[in-house]
C-alpha cells in the first residue's frame, strides 16, 4: 500500500511538471524546418481541407501540432480558419503543419510560396526569414 502512494504522488508530480513545460514552451518559437510554409487553412471534411483558398489534401498520416505543440485530430479544428506553417510531401500532400502561436504570428516574413523561400535566406537557429 505504501509503494502504490507514493508511485501515485511521483506520477502526478511528473504530470504536473509535463503541464508546465508543455504551456511555457507555447509561448516560444518551435524550431521549424526550411521547408516550412506559412499559410491559411480550414478543414472542410479530413483529408479534404483548403489551404491559401485552394483545395488541398492531408497526407496519409499528417501530423496536425496546435499553438500548444500538441497533437490534434483534424476533426477537432473542422471549420476554423487557422494560420499554420506546413510542409508538403513528394505527391504534393500537406504532411506536418503546426497552428501558430502568438510569438510566431509576430515572426515576420515568412515565405508563403516555395519560389519565396528558394529566393530568401533561412536562419534555422533564430527561425528567421531574410528577403534576398
Amino acid at each position: 500500500m505504501y509503494r502504490c502512494a507514493i508511485s501515485a504522488v511521483a506520477f502526478a508530480a511528473a504530470a504536473l511538471s509535463l503541464g508546465f513545460s508543455v504551456s511555457a514552451s507555447a509561448q516560444n518559437h518551435r524550431p521549424f524546418p526550411a521547408t516550412a510554409l506559412r499559410g491559411e487553412l480550414v478543414v472542410v471534411q479530413a483529408p479534404d481541407v483548403t489551404l491559401n483558398g485552394q483545395a488541398a489534401r492531408l497526407a496519409p498520416g499528417a501530423r496536425i501540432r496546435g499553438d500548444n505543440n500538441l497533437m490534434l485530430l483534424s476533426a477537432s479544428i473542422t471549420g476554423q480558419k487557422l494560420t499554420v506553417h506546413y510542409t508538403i510531401d513528394s505527391y504534393g500532400l500537406l504532411k506536418d503543419l503546426w497552428i501558430l502561436n502568438t510569438t510566431e504570428l509576430a515572426n515576420t516574413p515568412w515565405p508563403q510560396t516555395a519560389e519565396q523561400a528558394a529566393s530568401w535566406v533561412f536562419d534555422s537557429g533564430a527561425q528567421t526569414w531574410t528577403k534576398r
